[in-house]
């Protein structure tokens, strides 16, 4: 488990501020909420940080000297810490002015940790630079903090993934079968079109079959049932593939191994 959490570091008491205008228009934020979702150096004394913040989405920054021994951003800019940051620039690439340790949520730790580098994997592939989503940075938020308390990951994780693709614009309605537009039936079967949503399921389909019962319950966020957990889970892996395009999720794989998440 050391190993692992050593590989992949290399690789809700936030305030809401007040909305300011797109990022890309603007040539200095202040105070804004975020997370890093990923760093790596950039030069000899700098580094190059992905950060997810609540009003302008996932940027990309250029953290001058932060590599340097007596740098107050080096002990700062960790992944799962809630900061306050600033930073300059209309570039793809801003400049980072400030970071300040917020505080209010627990450490991750152990498979809580694990799950957490996931999620930002999952957020670096799957949303774009520049584009806000406050309402995920929230959900972000409070995943965090439901892992770090020990709610279960199966539960948790389906939870975000299918929140994820919801506000970025592809998930689908699993409510309503797109073939016949007449609402999911709880004892039939289905599979989901990554493009369009549920329909009937077909012999030689080679996509995963999951009961309507199970797309209502997604639907509900009601992960109660063994069931609902299991094909709940290769559902939402086979649809994440798909919105990946072939990308492979390496801390999906290291989940896999260990707790068959």
């Amino acid at each position: 488990m050391r190993v692992a959490v050593n590989q992949l570091a290399d690789a809700g008491n936030l305030a809401a501020p007040k909305r300011s205008r797109p990022a890309a228009r603007d040539l200095r934020v202040l105070g804004q909420p975020g997370f890093v979702l990923h760093s790596y150096p950039y030069k000899e004394t700098s580094l190059i940080v992905e950060m997810f913040t609540r009003d302008h989405g996932r940027i990309g920054l250029v953290a001058k000297g932060a590599k340097r021994p007596h740098s107050r951003l080096r002990g700062v800019l960790q992944t799962f810490q809630p900061l306050n940051t600033s930073w300059s620039g209309k570039a793809e690439l801003r400049t980072l002015i400030d970071a300040e340790w917020v505080g209010g949520l627990l450490p991750l730790e152990k498979t809580a940790l694990l799950c957490g580098f996931y999620l930002n994997e999952l957020l670096v592939k799957l949303v774009a630079r520049d584009d806000p989503h406050p309402a995920l940075f929230d959900h972000y938020v409070s995943t965090l903090n439901q892992l770090a308390h020990g709610e279960p990951a199966q539960i948790v994780l389906r939870k975000f993934e299918r929140a994820l693709l919801k506000e970025t614009g592809v998930a689908a309605d699993l409510t309503r079968c797109t073939s016949t537009r007449a609402p999911v039936a709880p004892e039939c079967w289905y599979v989901v079109d990554p493009e369009r949503g549920p329909r009937p399921a077909e012999a030689g389909d080679n996509w995963p079959r999951v009961e309507g019962r199970t797309l209502l319950a997604m639907e509900a966020e009601d992960y109660a049932a063994a069931a609902t957990q299991q094909q709940s889970k290769q559902l939402m892996r086979f649809l994440l593939a798909h919105h990946l395009g072939g990308a492979p999720l390496n801390t999906r794989q290291i989940l896999i191994d260990l707790m068959q998440i």
